[in-house]
């Protein structure tokens, strides 16, 4: 007989058509269930009264008619019938926050609490098989051949979610996927000040999140490119991380900035530790004093490594710059580091007094190849510190002017590395590619930098 503990859950199957993809705004035009308890399959469905324009192009995709739902129940007709069909159960939806969601504001407009477990396929796809690139309905369909009954319908895809399902149990096995759906629906313990609607109202989408403690002070400043996932995990970890439970006892407050995409998120996240300076964040440095090595070749012709002070720096469009320090101590270990990684002579290099004919302290005691009495040439010094340095080249701007980079729906400005701001249409991109000058901070030098040879190649325009 089989155990309570290993019983399975009960899931509820769930897709939705509506009017729209706002669920305060839109309103529902089908639903279709389909249970799995115990190996047995019930289906329930029904066409739904929105009471709402249907536009046409939701027409054309799910093929509802105006017609076709005149006349049938609306939700608050059977409401208490579709909670009775998802009581009890794991509410499981391919992209959940959807299907949820608009279920969950249609109760909420009727008085209706209505709070399951909750399972989403895409993060289930995510979890169980990594090296699939896509985790879409119809990347699931043609990777796991399933069966299409009726695309765009309520019940035709509730089946392909329940066909999805019956694809993992013979794919990872039942026990490893039960590991999975406790995985994801695990719940969450909220710290004693935090309620279940300040989480709910987090969207899960691009942006910051703050956490403050008592007084209003900043606590932790994050981003994330699903904000109310990421806030939660804060929360989930706080049982074995103790970081993370000593945020959970401090955070009071909770509050968030939407962005466009992650690298608008990513930029914002930079500039708000440095604003706000919160306790619990590693300490993110202002780039007004900074400074970097540039080889100089002296009277003798040597190559030496010269300071360049915040005065006269300019990254972006100084070539032969290496390295961005936040302060001259930063910069001379870093280069003591290089020599001795190196072998390269320390007298050569300034960094201790040289001694014409004498070799360097390094040399006496095997960390200098000779370069400072001619064991080696100075040519072959210049070539290994010119090797070692280009690790940390300062990259000159590599376009003609401003460039606006693509993220999500808006787009970012930036110029010589510097960002200039956020432009959502054409007057906007011109006001701030026009805008003059910005402070050269290296955290977004470092995050541009990355994105414009990365995950953003594709999306940058040059104005």
């Amino acid at each position: 007989m089989r155990s309570k503990e290993n019983k399975p859950p009960v899931l509820a199957f769930v897709d939705i058509e509506t009017t729209g993809s706002h669920f305060e705004r839109d309103r529902i035009t089908e639903i279709g269930i389909k249970t799995l308890t115990n190996d047995e399959v019930i289906e329930w469905e029904s066409l739904l009264d929105p009471q709402t324009f249907i536009p046409q192009n939701i027409q054309r995709l799910t093929g509802i008619s105006p017609d076709m739902v005149d006349g049938q129940p609306t939700f608050e007709d059977l409401a208490l019938q579709i909670k009775q069909e998802l009581v009890g159960k794991i509410f499981v939806a391919h992209n959940a926050r959807f299907d949820y969601g608009f279920i969950k504001a249609s109760f909420k407009r009727l008085g209706i609490d209505f709070r399951p477990k909750v399972l989403c396929t895409v993060k289930l796809s995510r979890l169980l098989f990594p090296n699939q690139p896509r985790h879409n309905l119809d990347t699931l369909i043609a990777a796991h051949h399933l069966e299409v009954s009726a695309r765009h319908r309520a019940m035709g895809d509730a089946d392909l979610l329940l066909q999805f399902w019956r694809v993992c149990e013979q794919k990872v096995g039942k026990e490893r996927l039960l590991e999975a759906v406790n995985q994801l629906t695990a719940s969450v313990s909220l710290p004693p000040n935090i309620n279940q609607s300040v989480i709910d109202a987090i969207p899960d989408a691009p942006g910051c999140y703050i956490f403050y403690g008592e007084h209003n002070a900043p606590l932790y400043i994050g981003k994330s490119i699903a904000m109310r996932t990421r806030v939660m995990s804060h929360f989930q970890s706080a049982l074995t991380v103790r970081k993370e439970m000593k945020l959970s006892l401090q955070v009071f407050h909770i509050e968030w900035i939407q962005t466009s995409g992650e690298l608008t998120a990513l930029i914002l996240e930079s500039k708000l530790i440095k604003e706000r300076m919160p306790s619990m964040n590693i300490k993110l440095r202002k780039s007004k004093d900074l400074c970097a090595w540039q080889l100089m070749t002296d009277s003798a012709g040597v190559q030496k490594p010269t300071l360049v002070t915040h005065t006269q720096l300019q990254p972006g469009l100084q070539d032969n710059l290496f390295g961005l320090f936040y302060s001259k101590k930063e910069a001379t270990s870093y280069l003591a580091a290089v020599a001795k990684k190196y072998q390269l002579c320390e007298a050569l290099l300034g960094l201790e007094k040289a001694e014409a004919g004498k070799p360097c302290f390094g040399y006496q005691v095997k960390q200098c190849q000779g370069a400072c009495i001619g064991k080696v040439s100075l040519d072959v010094h210049h070539l290994k510190l010119l090797t070692a340095l280009n690790f940390y080249k300062v990259q000159v701007w590599p376009f003609d002017g401003a460039i606006a980079i693509k993220d999500g729906e808006s787009m970012v400005v930036i110029d010589k590395w510097c960002y200039l701001g956020i432009a959502n249409d054409h007057d906007e991109l011109q006001s701030l590619a026009e805008s003059g000058e910005a402070e050269f901070d290296l955290d977004i030098y470092k995050i541009v930098k990355k994105s414009i040879t990365g995950s953003h190649k594709q999306h940058v325009i040059q104005l």
